[in-house]
């Protein structure tokens, strides 16, 4: 019987709508299957979910018939590009929006019952503060932050971190400057953040890097592909690149957290083979 492997949960998060979250989940992921990972993106923006349209899939089920009962969700995973497996969401389906507590923590356990061989579980959450977003980023082991250089996108990504930390216990972050012209650009991002949470909050803001403006994003998005797959040698490509080598530098957890997260068994059975050192 082969030993169960930890999981790398990373959860994107950002508090606004269009900072360009689910575009970094989907080529985070992308760059990191390239890398030889075996990825799994769950689009966790439960009743707006967008990332089956960002790569051109057309998935005949998704979380919605998981919630009903009507298929598992080993049924509904579905092949992505660059050794990618998608978790499809419901898109304009009001009743996935408002799950219960419990419905959220199934979900969650589900992915204990996932056969597949999986390194990391990326989770693209939905805008704001829902309980969704909160749910399932505790149950992840890392929190990036997706900022822009909007006042309001400062403020909404402040806010998100407040709601975590006070109500849920997370106080590492790991902040990605989006969109951004220079470097410096996303190191004063990054500093406003920790200028002000460093005030009023108990956490900890780790800067994972920036991911500069560019066109050829765009035109992937309109291509239905990643960029790091439609355009490699693009400076958002390599970004991205450079990100996912960074992430994989992440000590990986060594015991379960205590609370519910996701692959919870496979951490917890491990570390009884003894197979994870303690960090």
């Amino acid at each position: 019987m082969t030993k169960p492997k930890p999981v790398r949960v990373i959860a994107v998060t950002g508090g606004k709508g269009g900072v360009g979250k689910t575009n970094v989940s989907v080529n985070l992921a992308c760059a990191m299957g390239q890398a030889g990972k075996k990825v799994m993106l769950m689009d966790a923006d439960l009743g707006l979910a967008n990332i089956d349209v960002l790569l051109g899939l057309h998935p005949k089920f998704n979380l919605s018939h998981v919630i009903s009962g009507q298929r598992t969700l080993e049924e509904i995973i579905v092949d992505g590009p660059e050794n990618v497996r998608i978790v499809p969401a419901a898109s304009g389906i009001k009743e996935m929006a408002s799950l219960s507590t419990a419905e959220h923590a199934g979900l969650i356990k589900a992915f204990s019952d996932i056969s597949h061989a999986v390194d990391v579980l990326l989770i693209d959450t939905a805008a704001g503060i829902a309980e969704s977003v909160t749910s399932f980023t505790r149950a992840a082991q890392e929190v990036v932050v997706v900022v822009c250089d909007e006042p309001a996108s400062i403020t909404d990504a402040y806010a998100l971190i407040k709601v975590l930390n006070r109500d849920h216990g997370v106080f590492r972050y790991r902040i990605l400057a989006n969109m951004v012209h220079s470097a410096q650009e996303g190191r004063e991002l990054y500093g406003k953040l920790v200028k002000v949470a460093d005030r009023f909050l108990d956490v900890t803001l780790d800067y994972m890097g920036a991911v500069p403006y560019d066109e050829y994003l765009r035109k992937a998005v309109q291509k239905q592909r990643s960029v790091v797959d439609a355009f490699p040698r693009a400076k958002a490509s390599v970004a991205f690149k450079n990100l996912a080598q960074k992430a994989d530098n992440w000590p990986v957890p060594t015991v379960a957290g205590g609370h519910l997260e996701f692959f919870v068994e496979r951490l917890i059975q491990a570390t009884q083979h003894g197979e994870v050192a303690a960090v």
